[in-house]
């Protein structure tokens, strides 16, 4: 398995599972805050489709980063990612009720997975060792941004899988009659 798979392979999983985790959700679920320092459902997702675009696109520079020009989502003026400067869980009113939205997260959620598997999927070995700077981080090879993509979307996913749980229940993962784990091991 090349390195590119094995990165994609874990975000296969992440996504599988926050899929899972999104069934059955409504706006109200997803804007839901447990307390107001915590970020809801929608924030994080958001926030790690804009990581997976940044990377994805500034790899790629042949595409304009998607969240720069959101034509074609369900509210065609939904957001700009440019709002929000990356990182530090920096929240803004204007796109907080956007990312709230069960619509608009799963338009952001397909179209950032579809980018990723396309550009993550095509790299070859001279391109993973490829040096990027991509600010505020330092430069870096492709294949070690990869990891940092893997390492986000595992912690996020499992904050949305928590939150699921926390308001809704189990439903993240499925269980055999015999109570054995499936699909993750």
């Amino acid at each position: 398995m090349s390195a590119s798979e094995t990165g994609l392979t874990a975000l296969e999983r992440n996504w599988g599972m926050v899929d899972r985790a999104l069934e059955g959700l409504d706006d109200s679920v997803i804007a839901a805050r447990p307390n107001d320092d915590s970020n809801s459902i929608g924030w994080l997702l958001f926030h790690k489709t804009r990581i997976a675009d940044r990377l994805c696109t500034v790899g790629v520079r042949t595409r304009p980063n998607f969240g720069s020009k959101i034509a074609g989502t369900p509210n065609s003026d939904w957001m700009m990612i440019q709002i929000i400067p990356a990182g530090a869980g920096r929240k803004s009113r204007s796109l907080l009720g956007k990312c709230q939205q069960k619509g608009n997260v799963d338009w952001l959620l397909r179209s950032c997975q579809n980018r990723c598997r396309d550009y993550l999927g095509s790299l070859s070995l001279a391109e993973f060792e490829r040096e990027l700077t991509i600010p505020p981080r330092p430069t870096a090879s492709i294949g070690a941004l990869l990891g940092v993509l893997a390492f986000d979307n595992c912690v996020h996913g499992g904050q949305i899988a928590y939150l699921r749980g926390y308001y809704q229940g189990m439903g993240w993962f499925v269980f055999k009659p015999t109570g054995l784990l499936v699909e993750y091991f």
